[in-house]
């Protein structure tokens, strides 16, 4: 018996100061039984997959809470990219900038001596609110921190400062007007350490800019029919089946099907087609899009959370949330870094101390150390890069389920496209016929009545043939479909087939020995046991599919197709769209197959595919892509979604991964060579602590702003 899929759940965190902080949580989740928990410091939030004999989500927020940080259960994990932040009290950093900024003059104005422009008991004065008031959240942080078990941001700054502050305050105490004191080195830290982190929150923010613009899509009440007269309801109380009335120029707020009206709308934000789509009778609706000159009357078929648009902001919210492997080093620094950091700071007072005979110096490089590390810098290098990536990709049509996909994408050598409705429009028509037996129509009646019992695109352009000819379909029974080879079942009681040459052939159908060239993807018709004729029904390319596939090759990455269509139809497919290497007759289990080989060549492999047949390879693949509008179950077995042109999409894909992957490895290094570097200076005495203060105030802001400037990256050979 297989155990039961882990349940998860999502938790807004409050409290953390750095990314020890999210390491401490991530640990103390993880050792409750039954857990796997990734926290995210740039999102503030934590996802858990919960075993069947997990405890319950309130036992885990007592242990975040036991652990010195607040938490509350969000239902989905876009809560906690998708709320404004409230506005920041900067009078305490103002404050303290009244206070701190007399005490930094007087030493800027006397740097090499040192000498008291100001009296001590002034300083002491000024110092004192500073270090205890607006310091007092550091503190804070530091007793929780501790309390708890592990060591943070705040155990640094609020170690650091007490040390210059408190020998400072027994040089005053004491008299000794021959050693200096440092009351500015301490309040200049804890205002500089309160900027960074204000530029910090508000360069967070825009980072998960692409949640909110969603989220702003969205209309805020609908007009609907209720005991037969229009009403204005607020949108969260909208219901299935509601009769909803859109007026023109108005967004539509719900998906939908159209029951009355002609309009024309735009669907850019899901399609990335500038034109607008005709709507009339029978046509499907989606929320968020905008209707144009006509008015719809419209039946809901999904509604709140069940839209189109919500899966869209899901997906977009659960990457943003989630961890890269790249990331598995800064989290390891991370854990240990503030213990480290303490034990350098330590060696270094004792060194100045014992071995330069410094006690001054040993006091103020040590605390230098201190002020100087600094651990956000680490954990927000990752994830504010994915969050703006996945951002640019999600305005671009790209879906991406998690990080790791963001950074798998990035490294892929080869890139399978299933033909039908991802190479092709996926709207094929019927181009010529030949029946072995009688006239055209007897066939196409025989043929519309195997094929409609399929979903497949090509059954639909038989059926749309047949209807367009006005033909009588005869009814079927038995219906069963041979997923990649064709159908089956009885028509007027005899035993009836349609599909590829081979699969006419297993069932005991003898083909004619000559047939015309084939145009398009060709069906055979057979019925008791006699050949009947077939159908040739050709799919176009989809627009720009050549170009498209040239830039995946200039891009260094190859392409190629696998299809279930004849090796005729896959060659003239191939031929057009630039492709010089296909596998035709594949069956779904065989491009599964296929992915696996070219993965044991040693290549990453994607896929692209929109149907159900497709699933199995879109499992297999590096990364498997759906087309966006294709079946529900590949788009679940997939990776990423594209909801615009195919081609397009994966090439998207490749370019942001690329460009995001770099920005990662950028901020990595940024981060690692700011501690390497600036770590040593402080110890040998290079540093000031109020310099090494604003730099470890900027450490996290330029990494934040690096990752940021992926937004203005432009994809010319795609826009």
């Amino acid at each position: 018996m297989n155990a039961p899929a882990p349940q998860s759940c999502d938790l807004k965190l409050t409290g953390m100061t750095c990314a020890a902080c999210a390491t401490r949580i991530e640990k103390v989740l993880n050792r409750q039984p039954g857990v796997s928990a990734s926290v995210n410091f740039a999102t503030e939030s934590a996802h858990l997959s919960l075993a069947a004999d997990a405890p319950d989500v309130t036992r885990l927020i007592e242990a975040v809470e036991k652990a010195g940080y607040g938490a509350e259960a969000i239902a989905h994990p876009e809560d906690a990219l998708s709320k404004e932040e409230p506005p920041v009290n900067l009078w305490p950093f103002w404050t303290g900038v009244a206070l701190t900024l007399p005490l930094v003059l007087q030493m800027l104005f006397m740097p090499g001596s040192h000498a008291d422009i100001l009296p001590r008991w002034l300083q002491l004065l000024l110092a004192t609110p500073v270090q205890f008031w607006l310091g007092a959240r550091f503190y804070k942080g530091a007793w929780h921190a501790l309390r708890g078990g592990g060591a943070n941001m705040d155990v640094l700054v609020a170690l650091g400062t007490s040390m210059a502050y408190g020998y400072s305050l027994a040089v005053t105490l004491l008299g000794a007007e021959h050693l200096h004191v440092y009351y500015e080195a301490g309040a200049a830290v804890i205002t500089l350490v309160m900027l960074g982190k204000l530029l910090e929150q508000r360069a967070k923010q825009h980072t998960s800019g692409a949640i909110r613009k969603l989220l702003g899509l969205q209309p805020k009440t609908a007009r609907v029919e209720r005991n037969g007269e229009l009403v204005e309801v607020p949108i969260e109380q909208l219901k299935h089946s509601d009769i909803v009335i859109v007026r023109p120029g108005e967004r539509i707020p719900v998906d939908g099907e159209v029951l009355e009206g002609h309009s024309s709308v735009d669907e850019a934000m899901l399609t990335g087609e500038s034109l607008p789509v005709s709507k009339q009778p029978g046509d499907t609706v989606f929320a968020a899009t905008q209707n144009q000159q006509g008015m719809l009357r419209c039946k809901a078929t999904g509604v709140g959370s069940d839209t189109v648009l919500a899966e869209i902001i899901r997906w977009v919210a659960a990457a943003q949330g989630s961890k890269a492997p790249i990331q598995r080093l800064a989290d390891k620094v991370s854990g240990v870094f503030v213990p480290v950091v303490v034990g350098i700071a330590a060696l270094t007072f004792l060194g100045w101390w014992l071995l330069a005979g410094n006690l001054t110096a040993a006091l103020i490089n040590s605390v230098a150390v201190l002020v100087i590390a600094c651990p956000c810098a680490l954990g927000l290098a990752t994830p504010t890069a994915i969050m703006v990536g996945t951002g640019i990709g999600a305005e671009r049509g790209v879906l991406l389920k998690n990080a790791e996909v963001l950074e798998t994408a990035s490294q892929l050598d080869v890139i399978l496209f299933d033909k039908t409705g991802t190479l092709t429009e996926g709207k094929p028509s019927v181009y010529a016929t030949g029946p072995a037996q009688g006239s055209e129509d007897e066939l196409m009646r025989l043929a519309a009545g195997l094929e409609q019992g399929s979903e497949h695109p090509l059954a639909r352009a038989v059926l749309a043939a047949a209807k367009q000819r006005g033909l009588n379909i005869p009814a079927i029974e038995n219906f069963t479909a041979h997923t990649g080879a064709g159908v089956s079942g009885h028509i007027n009681g005899q035993p009836s087939h349609a599909g590829n040459a081979v699969f006419l052939q297993q069932h005991g159908y003898t083909l004619p020995a000559a047939l015309p060239a084939q145009n398009g993807t060709r069906i055979h018709i057979g019925q008791a046991g006699l050949y009947q004729g077939w159908i040739d029904i050709a799919d176009p390319l989809r627009s720009d599919t050549s170009a498209m596939l040239a830039l995946l090759h200039a891009q260094g990455v190859s392409t190629a197709m696998v299809t279930g269509d004849s090796n005729q139809t896959a060659q003239q497919i191939a031929a057009a769209a630039g492709i010089d290497r296909f596998w035709a007759e594949t069956t779904p289990v065989g491009k599964a197959a296929i992915v696996k080989q070219l993965q044991s060549e040693g290549k990453k492999v994607g896929f692209v595919g929109d149907g159900i047949n497709d699933a199995p390879a879109l499992a297999a693949a590096d990364v498997g892509f759906a087309v966006g509008g294709g079946t529900d179950i590949a788009m679940e077995t997939a990776d990423a979604t594209l909801m615009h042109h195919p081609v397009r999409g994966s090439l998207t894909a490749i370019e942001i991964s690329r460009a995001t992957v770099g920005k990662i490895r950028q901020n990595l290094f940024f981060a690692f060579i700011y501690n390497v570097l600036g770590i040593p200076l402080a110890a040998f005495g290079m540093l000031n602590p109020v310099i090494a203060g604003a730099a470890m105030a900027m450490s996290s802001i330029s990494v934040v702003s690096n990752s940021l400037l992926l937004k203005r990256l432009k994809f010319l050979r795609l826009d």
